[in-house]
């Protein structure tokens, strides 16, 4: 089957296709004709890392296999799978390192996955498992009034829409070209970072939020002090290492980074918001298998709007 193998090593790592053999699924599993899978920071930051640090050419290195969010068609079922049959249009992920989901196919276990929503493509989706999850799983943190750094973003999306369905007040940080995005999501307000410091709010943003949900993992407990409520929580993803360390050393006991798992129930809960129309998918751009570099590259860019999504059936 065609894969997206990381080709060379050290610094000039490049994503190509390649060949690998197709997988078969274990007594708990499913395998998945894959027709959508999305980008994450995730994918290239920690899996790019591991191709950079192969032994040296000659040595045996298997080249690890790229992408967690997929959505696609089961076309087998292992002994022990109940309620999934071949046929199915599923959605999901796996964090066990991850789900080799660019590819055209992926074993993936059940309890990973949901069946998708009857009027979401598989762009759509694909878009949604780890970044829809993580929203979610970071505002069960509680609070009525909530603040999102990085509003615009794959997470900050959905996480502005969810918070919306939770019943919160919700406040929105982003730049200002995306101010407009962000309110059409539902935001109660948004903060525009490029006016001034959101960090030290003064006049109608000058209230102290019940929940901080830094998407970004660029800010700390600490520098968002000013921010909180007394009782307020802090939660931040872990994509920088900046937010990751002054998170865990922060001596604020409401304060956490968000490690996002992948659960049936929740895929379940945010696809009938999807099939309400409650939630959607804000889909920045879209690529080919064969264009994942340039997926990749995108993303590194940092100002993505919403998801990227890679087109897989049919590479």
């Amino acid at each position: 089957m065609k894969a997206i193998i990381p080709k060379g090593f050290g610094p000039v790592v490049r994503l190509a296709v390649g060949e690998r053999a197709k997988p078969s699924p274990g007594r708990n599993d499913v395998l998945v004709k894959v027709h959508a899978a999305s980008v994450n920071p995730k994918d290239w930051k920690l899996n790019l890392s591991l191709a950079r640090a192969a032994p040296p050419v000659g040595r045996r290195f298997v080249p690890p296999l790229f992408g967690d969010d997929l959505s696609g068609e089961v076309v087998e079922v292992g002994a022990n799978v109940d309620g999934f049959e071949v046929g199915d249009r599923v959605y999901g992920m796996d964090m066990r390192l991850r789900t080799a989901s660019l590819a055209e196919y992926a074993v993936i276990d059940q309890r990973r996955i949901a069946h998708m929503p009857a009027n979401a493509t598989f762009a759509e989706a694909a878009a949604v498992p780890l970044a829809g999850q993580t929203a979610l799983q970071a505002l069960r943190k509680g609070g009525s009034s909530v603040l999102i750094i990085g509003a615009s973003g794959g997470v900050g999306t959905y996480a502005v829409q969810i918070a919306k369905q939770l019943g919160c007040h919700v406040t929105g940080v982003c730049s200002t070209r995306n101010i407009d995005l962000v309110r059409s999501l539902g935001a109660d307000a948004v903060i525009d970072y490029t006016a001034g410091d959101y960090r030290q709010p003064k006049g109608p943003h000058a209230r102290a939020f019940d929940l901080v949900f830094d998407v970004t993992s660029f800010e700390t407990p600490a520098s968002c002090a000013a921010l909180l409520a007394p009782d307020g929580y802090f939660v931040s993803t872990m994509g920088h290492a900046r937010g990751m360390a002054g998170t865990l050393l922060a001596r604020r006991r409401n304060a956490s980074l968000i490690r996002v798992e992948s659960w049936t129930a929740d895929l379940e809960t945010i696809g009938h918001w999807m099939a309400a129309g409650a939630v959607c998918s804000v889909i920045d751009s879209t690529f080919g298998l064969a264009e994942t570099q340039q997926a990749y590259d995108r993303s590194r860019t940092g100002r993505a709007r919403g998801k990227i999504v890679i087109e897989v059936a049919g590479a």
